[in-house]
Protein backbone atom coordinates (compact mmCIF):
# COMPACT_ATOMS: atom_id res chain seq x y z
CA UNK A 1 0.00 0.00 0.00
CA UNK A 2 1.82 3.43 -1.20
CA UNK A 3 1.94 6.33 1.11
CA UNK A 4 -0.78 9.50 0.00
CA UNK A 5 1.15 12.18 -2.07
CA UNK A 6 -0.73 14.61 -0.03
CA UNK A 7 0.45 13.36 3.02
CA UNK A 8 4.14 13.51 3.94
CA UNK A 9 5.86 11.29 5.85
CA UNK A 10 6.03 11.86 9.62
CA UNK A 11 9.42 10.49 11.95
CA UNK A 12 9.58 10.57 15.16
CA UNK A 13 12.84 14.01 16.43
CA UNK A 14 14.98 10.85 18.00
CA UNK A 15 15.06 9.27 14.20
CA UNK A 16 16.03 12.57 12.31
CA UNK A 17 19.99 13.34 12.73
CA UNK A 18 20.87 16.60 14.46
CA UNK A 19 21.26 19.89 11.90
CA UNK A 20 24.35 21.83 13.12
CA UNK A 21 23.55 25.18 13.22
CA UNK A 22 24.78 27.66 11.08
CA UNK A 23 27.68 30.00 11.45
CA UNK A 24 26.09 33.16 12.15
CA UNK A 25 23.64 31.83 14.26
CA UNK A 26 26.90 30.52 16.39
CA UNK A 27 28.80 33.44 16.68
CA UNK A 28 25.49 35.63 17.95
CA UNK A 29 25.12 32.99 20.27
CA UNK A 30 28.47 33.25 21.91
CA UNK A 31 27.72 37.14 22.18
CA UNK A 32 25.07 36.31 24.01
CA UNK A 33 26.74 34.42 26.39
CA UNK A 34 29.96 36.64 27.19
CA UNK A 35 29.06 39.22 29.48
CA UNK A 36 29.21 43.05 28.56
CA UNK A 37 32.15 45.65 29.15
CA UNK A 38 30.00 47.39 31.41
CA UNK A 39 29.47 44.37 33.34
CA UNK A 40 33.63 42.79 33.07
CA UNK A 41 34.15 46.50 34.53
CA UNK A 42 31.23 46.30 37.37
CA UNK A 43 33.01 42.92 38.40
CA UNK A 44 36.84 44.01 38.38
CA UNK A 45 38.23 44.29 42.09
CA UNK A 46 40.03 47.68 43.01
CA UNK A 47 43.00 46.08 42.98
CA UNK A 48 42.65 44.54 39.70
CA UNK A 49 41.71 48.58 38.53
CA UNK A 50 45.35 49.76 40.22
CA UNK A 51 46.87 47.23 38.66
CA UNK A 52 48.81 47.49 35.02
CA UNK A 53 46.98 45.86 32.82
CA UNK A 54 48.27 42.88 30.65
CA UNK A 55 49.89 43.27 27.38
CA UNK A 56 49.46 39.98 24.99
CA UNK A 57 51.54 40.09 21.81
CA UNK A 58 49.26 40.14 18.59
CA UNK A 59 48.98 36.82 16.89
CA UNK A 60 50.52 36.28 13.80
CA UNK A 61 48.71 37.39 11.18
CA UNK A 62 47.78 34.91 8.24
CA UNK A 63 50.32 34.40 5.75
CA UNK A 64 48.02 35.83 3.22
CA UNK A 65 47.02 38.99 5.24
CA UNK A 66 49.66 40.99 4.11
CA UNK A 67 49.41 43.57 7.19
CA UNK A 68 47.85 42.71 10.53
CA UNK A 69 44.40 44.18 11.80
CA UNK A 70 44.37 46.71 13.66
CA UNK A 71 43.95 46.30 17.59
CA UNK A 72 40.64 47.13 18.99
CA UNK A 73 39.83 50.52 20.32
CA UNK A 74 39.25 49.09 23.80
CA UNK A 75 42.79 48.04 24.07
CA UNK A 76 44.86 50.11 26.74
CA UNK A 77 47.39 52.58 25.32
CA UNK A 78 50.53 51.84 25.55
CA UNK A 79 52.42 53.26 29.12
CA UNK A 80 55.43 55.58 28.64
CA UNK A 81 58.26 54.77 31.03
CA UNK A 82 58.40 58.05 34.27
CA UNK A 83 60.52 60.04 33.69
CA UNK A 84 64.09 61.02 34.92
CA UNK A 85 63.59 62.71 38.61
CA UNK A 86 64.17 66.62 38.97
CA UNK A 87 67.54 67.48 39.24
CA UNK A 88 68.55 68.75 43.17
CA UNK A 89 67.28 72.68 43.20
CA UNK A 90 70.35 75.04 43.80
CA UNK A 91 71.07 76.10 47.00
CA UNK A 92 72.35 79.53 48.50
CA UNK A 93 72.59 82.52 46.34
CA UNK A 94 72.84 80.32 43.11
CA UNK A 95 69.33 79.53 43.60
CA UNK A 96 68.31 83.05 43.91
CA UNK A 97 70.17 83.93 40.09
CA UNK A 98 69.84 80.68 38.50
CA UNK A 99 66.78 80.69 36.36
CA UNK A 100 64.76 77.51 34.76
CA UNK A 101 66.50 77.51 31.11
CA UNK A 102 70.03 78.90 32.58
CA UNK A 103 72.50 76.82 33.79
CA UNK A 104 73.55 77.05 37.37
CA UNK A 105 76.50 79.49 38.01
CA UNK A 106 79.66 77.77 39.53
CA UNK A 107 81.79 79.69 42.06
CA UNK A 108 85.35 78.77 42.49
CA UNK A 109 86.41 79.40 45.96
CA UNK A 110 90.33 80.04 46.09
CA UNK A 111 92.59 77.90 48.42
CA UNK A 112 93.52 79.24 51.26
CA UNK A 113 97.77 79.73 51.50
CA UNK A 114 98.50 80.22 55.18
CA UNK A 115 102.11 79.38 54.75
CA UNK A 116 102.30 82.76 52.58
CA UNK A 117 100.77 84.98 55.28
CA UNK A 118 103.04 84.02 57.55
CA UNK A 119 105.96 84.33 55.26
CA UNK A 120 104.36 87.53 54.05
CA UNK A 121 104.28 88.79 58.09
CA UNK A 122 107.50 87.76 59.03
CA UNK A 123 108.97 89.44 55.69
CA UNK A 124 107.46 92.88 56.95
CA UNK A 125 108.39 92.63 60.46
CA UNK A 126 112.31 92.19 59.57
CA UNK A 127 111.58 95.27 57.32
CA UNK A 128 110.20 96.82 59.45
CA UNK A 129 112.89 96.39 61.59
CA UNK A 130 115.46 97.86 59.22
CA UNK A 131 113.34 101.03 58.62
CA UNK A 132 113.05 101.51 61.89
CA UNK A 133 117.08 100.98 62.55
CA UNK A 134 117.84 103.38 59.63
CA UNK A 135 115.31 106.06 60.89
CA UNK A 136 116.55 106.36 64.79
CA UNK A 137 119.94 106.65 63.07
CA UNK A 138 121.99 109.79 63.45
CA UNK A 139 121.48 110.71 59.69
CA UNK A 140 120.29 114.20 58.47
CA UNK A 141 118.26 113.24 55.36
CA UNK A 142 116.95 116.88 55.07
CA UNK A 143 120.56 117.40 53.62
CA UNK A 144 119.53 114.71 50.48
CA UNK A 145 116.61 117.61 49.20
CA UNK A 146 118.46 120.18 48.90
CA UNK A 147 122.07 118.88 47.21
CA UNK A 148 120.15 116.86 44.84
CA UNK A 149 119.58 118.83 42.25
CA UNK A 150 123.01 121.06 43.13
CA UNK A 151 125.01 121.97 40.05
CA UNK A 152 127.95 119.61 40.86
CA UNK A 153 125.53 116.77 41.64
CA UNK A 154 123.71 117.28 38.20
CA UNK A 155 127.29 117.97 36.43
CA UNK A 156 128.76 115.07 37.48
CA UNK A 157 125.23 112.39 36.91
CA UNK A 158 126.11 113.91 32.71
CA UNK A 159 129.28 112.59 33.29
CA UNK A 160 128.24 109.35 34.34
CA UNK A 161 125.65 108.86 31.81
CA UNK A 162 128.19 109.80 29.21
CA UNK A 163 130.87 107.37 30.03
CA UNK A 164 128.35 105.11 30.45
CA UNK A 165 126.94 105.11 26.89
CA UNK A 166 130.56 105.86 25.32
CA UNK A 167 132.00 102.87 26.88
CA UNK A 168 129.04 100.49 26.12
CA UNK A 169 128.82 101.81 22.61
CA UNK A 170 132.65 101.16 22.53
CA UNK A 171 132.69 97.43 23.91
CA UNK A 172 129.01 96.71 21.60
CA UNK A 173 131.07 97.33 18.37
CA UNK A 174 134.75 95.65 19.44
CA UNK A 175 132.66 93.21 20.77
CA UNK A 176 131.23 92.15 17.80
CA UNK A 177 134.42 92.30 15.90
CA UNK A 178 136.20 89.66 18.90
CA UNK A 179 133.03 87.52 18.42
CA UNK A 180 133.16 87.16 14.99
CA UNK A 181 137.00 87.02 14.72
CA UNK A 182 136.49 83.97 17.71
CA UNK A 183 134.25 82.21 15.22
CA UNK A 184 136.39 82.53 12.18
CA UNK A 185 138.34 79.30 10.97
CA UNK A 186 141.27 81.25 10.62
CA UNK A 187 143.51 79.95 14.02
CA UNK A 188 145.27 83.30 14.12
CA UNK A 189 142.12 85.88 14.53
CA UNK A 190 140.91 83.35 16.32
CA UNK A 191 143.68 82.94 18.83
CA UNK A 192 144.37 86.65 19.01
CA UNK A 193 140.08 86.92 19.81
CA UNK A 194 141.04 83.98 22.85
CA UNK A 195 143.91 85.81 24.14
CA UNK A 196 142.23 88.88 24.37
CA UNK A 197 139.12 88.04 26.43
CA UNK A 198 141.58 85.81 28.35
CA UNK A 199 143.16 88.47 29.67
CA UNK A 200 140.32 91.32 30.31
CA UNK A 201 137.90 88.66 31.63
CA UNK A 202 140.93 87.80 34.03
CA UNK A 203 141.92 91.06 35.51
CA UNK A 204 140.10 93.37 37.53
CA UNK A 205 138.17 96.43 36.13
CA UNK A 206 139.68 98.56 38.92
CA UNK A 207 143.20 97.82 38.10
CA UNK A 208 142.62 98.09 34.59
CA UNK A 209 141.45 101.61 35.00
CA UNK A 210 144.98 102.14 37.38
CA UNK A 211 147.07 100.61 34.37
CA UNK A 212 145.55 103.02 31.20
CA UNK A 213 145.73 106.25 33.91
CA UNK A 214 149.21 105.37 35.23
CA UNK A 215 150.45 104.48 31.51
CA UNK A 216 152.30 107.83 30.88
CA UNK A 217 155.33 106.21 33.32
CA UNK A 218 156.31 103.86 31.15
CA UNK A 219 154.73 105.48 27.90
CA UNK A 220 156.20 108.79 27.85
CA UNK A 221 154.73 109.86 24.52
CA UNK A 222 152.08 108.18 22.19
CA UNK A 223 152.76 107.75 18.20
CA UNK A 224 150.31 106.56 15.74
CA UNK A 225 153.06 107.39 12.63
CA UNK A 226 151.16 110.07 10.43
CA UNK A 227 147.83 109.78 12.23
CA UNK A 228 148.50 110.83 15.64
CA UNK A 229 151.68 111.79 18.14
CA UNK A 230 151.58 113.34 21.44
CA UNK A 231 152.71 113.57 24.88
CA UNK A 232 151.12 110.38 27.00
CA UNK A 233 150.30 112.65 30.09
CA UNK A 234 148.08 115.23 27.36
CA UNK A 235 146.51 112.31 25.58
CA UNK A 236 145.40 109.96 28.65
CA UNK A 237 142.88 112.18 30.29
CA UNK A 238 140.14 111.07 33.41
CA UNK A 239 138.22 111.19 30.39
CA UNK A 240 140.23 109.15 28.32
CA UNK A 241 141.36 106.80 30.59
CA UNK A 242 137.57 105.72 32.23
CA UNK A 243 136.70 105.66 28.43
CA UNK A 244 139.32 102.88 27.62
CA UNK A 245 139.23 101.24 30.89
CA UNK A 246 135.41 100.53 30.88
CA UNK A 247 135.27 100.05 27.08
CA UNK A 248 137.89 97.77 26.85
CA UNK A 249 136.96 95.52 29.55
CA UNK A 250 133.17 95.65 28.36
CA UNK A 251 133.74 94.59 24.86
CA UNK A 252 135.17 90.87 26.53
CA UNK A 253 132.15 90.38 27.77
CA UNK A 254 129.99 91.45 24.72
CA UNK A 255 131.94 89.45 22.92
CA UNK A 256 131.06 85.88 24.03
CA UNK A 257 127.31 87.40 24.32
CA UNK A 258 127.54 88.44 20.95
CA UNK A 259 129.48 84.79 20.13
CA UNK A 260 126.15 82.94 21.20
CA UNK A 261 123.77 85.05 19.58
CA UNK A 262 125.35 83.95 16.63
CA UNK A 263 125.71 80.22 17.70
CA UNK A 264 121.73 80.47 18.32
CA UNK A 265 120.66 81.02 14.64
CA UNK A 266 120.35 78.23 12.83
CA UNK A 267 123.16 77.50 10.39
CA UNK A 268 120.23 76.56 7.69
CA UNK A 269 119.68 80.59 7.54
CA UNK A 270 123.96 80.79 6.79
CA UNK A 271 123.78 78.29 4.17
CA UNK A 272 120.41 79.28 2.57
CA UNK A 273 121.97 83.11 2.24
CA UNK A 274 125.27 81.85 0.92
CA UNK A 275 122.86 79.74 -1.95
CA UNK A 276 121.16 83.13 -2.99
CA UNK A 277 124.51 83.98 -3.57
CA UNK A 278 125.03 86.98 -0.59
CA UNK A 279 128.76 87.47 0.69
CA UNK A 280 129.36 86.10 4.46
CA UNK A 281 129.80 89.98 5.55
CA UNK A 282 126.05 90.44 4.01
CA UNK A 283 124.94 87.85 5.48
CA UNK A 284 126.33 88.34 8.79
CA UNK A 285 124.83 92.02 8.58
CA UNK A 286 120.87 91.27 7.15
CA UNK A 287 120.21 87.45 8.44
CA UNK A 288 122.46 86.56 11.16
CA UNK A 289 122.84 89.87 13.49
CA UNK A 290 119.16 90.21 13.14
CA UNK A 291 117.91 87.06 14.06
CA UNK A 292 120.89 86.94 16.80
CA UNK A 293 119.43 90.09 18.43
CA UNK A 294 116.53 88.21 19.93
CA UNK A 295 119.13 86.67 22.30
CA UNK A 296 121.80 89.67 22.45
CA UNK A 297 119.81 92.48 23.61
CA UNK A 298 118.74 90.61 27.37
CA UNK A 299 122.49 90.46 28.73
CA UNK A 300 123.20 93.61 26.49
CA UNK A 301 120.85 95.73 29.07
CA UNK A 302 122.00 93.98 32.30
CA UNK A 303 125.70 94.98 30.91
CA UNK A 304 125.04 98.61 30.55
CA UNK A 305 122.96 98.85 34.04
CA UNK A 306 125.90 96.94 34.98
CA UNK A 307 128.12 99.81 33.26
CA UNK A 308 126.17 102.58 35.53
CA UNK A 309 127.47 101.27 38.23
CA UNK A 310 130.86 100.19 37.53
CA UNK A 311 131.84 104.31 36.38
CA UNK A 312 131.99 104.45 39.80
CA UNK A 313 134.97 103.32 39.91
CA UNK A 314 136.63 105.65 37.39
CA UNK A 315 136.17 108.39 40.02
CA UNK A 316 138.97 106.72 42.34
CA UNK A 317 141.18 104.98 39.86
CA UNK A 318 141.11 107.71 36.87
CA UNK A 319 139.57 111.26 38.69
CA UNK A 320 136.74 111.60 36.81
CA UNK A 321 134.30 113.41 38.36
CA UNK A 322 131.54 111.74 37.88
CA UNK A 323 128.71 111.57 40.15
CA UNK A 324 129.99 109.41 42.83
CA UNK A 325 132.76 112.01 43.26
CA UNK A 326 130.63 114.63 42.70
CA UNK A 327 128.71 113.70 45.90
CA UNK A 328 131.81 112.93 48.07
CA UNK A 329 133.77 116.34 47.11
CA UNK A 330 130.08 117.92 48.74
CA UNK A 331 130.19 115.60 51.81
CA UNK A 332 133.91 116.63 52.67
CA UNK A 333 133.12 120.02 52.84
CA UNK A 334 129.67 119.87 54.60
CA UNK A 335 130.58 117.38 56.55
CA UNK A 336 127.24 115.00 55.10
CA UNK A 337 129.37 112.56 53.87
CA UNK A 338 126.77 109.90 54.77
CA UNK A 339 123.59 111.80 53.38
CA UNK A 340 126.16 112.38 49.97
CA UNK A 341 126.31 108.59 49.70
CA UNK A 342 123.11 108.49 50.33
CA UNK A 343 122.05 110.80 47.55
CA UNK A 344 124.50 109.15 45.17
CA UNK A 345 122.82 105.70 45.62
CA UNK A 346 119.37 107.54 45.41
CA UNK A 347 120.54 108.63 41.52
CA UNK A 348 122.03 105.45 40.79
CA UNK A 349 118.40 103.85 41.55
CA UNK A 350 116.66 106.44 39.48
CA UNK A 351 119.09 106.06 36.48
CA UNK A 352 119.02 101.76 36.52
CA UNK A 353 114.78 101.95 36.48
CA UNK A 354 114.78 104.42 33.77
CA UNK A 355 116.76 102.10 31.60
CA UNK A 356 115.62 99.23 32.65
CA UNK A 357 112.03 100.16 31.52
CA UNK A 358 113.94 100.85 28.13
CA UNK A 359 115.40 97.43 27.91
CA UNK A 360 112.02 95.74 28.37
CA UNK A 361 110.76 97.48 25.54
CA UNK A 362 113.66 97.07 23.23
CA UNK A 363 113.31 93.18 24.28
CA UNK A 364 109.90 93.58 23.69
CA UNK A 365 109.93 94.95 19.92
CA UNK A 366 112.80 91.97 19.06
CA UNK A 367 111.22 89.53 20.30
CA UNK A 368 107.95 90.00 18.07
CA UNK A 369 108.72 87.28 15.71
CA UNK A 370 109.69 84.49 18.25
CA UNK A 371 107.01 84.48 20.54
CA UNK A 372 103.27 84.08 20.00
CA UNK A 373 102.02 86.30 22.94
CA UNK A 374 104.04 89.37 23.97
CA UNK A 375 104.50 90.18 27.45
CA UNK A 376 102.66 92.30 29.61
CA UNK A 377 103.77 96.16 29.66
CA UNK A 378 104.14 97.37 33.11
CA UNK A 379 100.79 99.26 32.84
CA UNK A 380 99.20 96.11 31.83
CA UNK A 381 100.95 94.25 34.41
CA UNK A 382 99.22 96.38 36.99
CA UNK A 383 95.68 96.59 35.38
CA UNK A 384 95.71 92.88 35.34
CA UNK A 385 97.19 92.45 39.14
CA UNK A 386 94.46 95.39 40.00
CA UNK A 387 91.79 92.91 38.57
CA UNK A 388 92.62 89.65 39.83
CA UNK A 389 93.15 91.08 43.52
CA UNK A 390 89.53 92.57 42.82
CA UNK A 391 88.35 89.26 41.92
CA UNK A 392 89.98 88.01 45.06
CA UNK A 393 87.68 90.40 47.53
CA UNK A 394 84.33 89.48 46.83
CA UNK A 395 85.40 86.11 47.84
CA UNK A 396 86.07 83.51 44.60
CA UNK A 397 86.24 83.91 41.25
CA UNK A 398 83.25 83.05 39.22
CA UNK A 399 83.05 80.24 36.36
Amino acid sequence: MTASPDKPDKTPAADQPDKAPSPDKADKADKAAEPSEAEQSEKKTPADKTSKPEQKAPADPPADDPAPADPPADDPAPVDPPADPPADPPVGKAAATASPGEPETIKAIPVRHYGRWISAVIVLALLGLIVNAFATANVHYSAIPDYIFDSSVVSGLGKTVLISLLAMLLGLVLGIVLAVMRLSKNPVTSSVSWLYIWFFRGTPVYVQLLLWFNLALIFPYINLGPIYRDEMSDFMTPFMAALLGLGLNEAAYMSEIVRAGIQSVDEGQTEAAHALGMSQGRTLRRIVLPQAMRVIVPPTGNEFINMLKTSSLAAAAAQYLELLRSTSDIGQTTGATVEMLFLAATWYLILTSVFSVGQFYLERRFARGALRTLPLTPWQKVRANLAAFGNRSKGGVSA
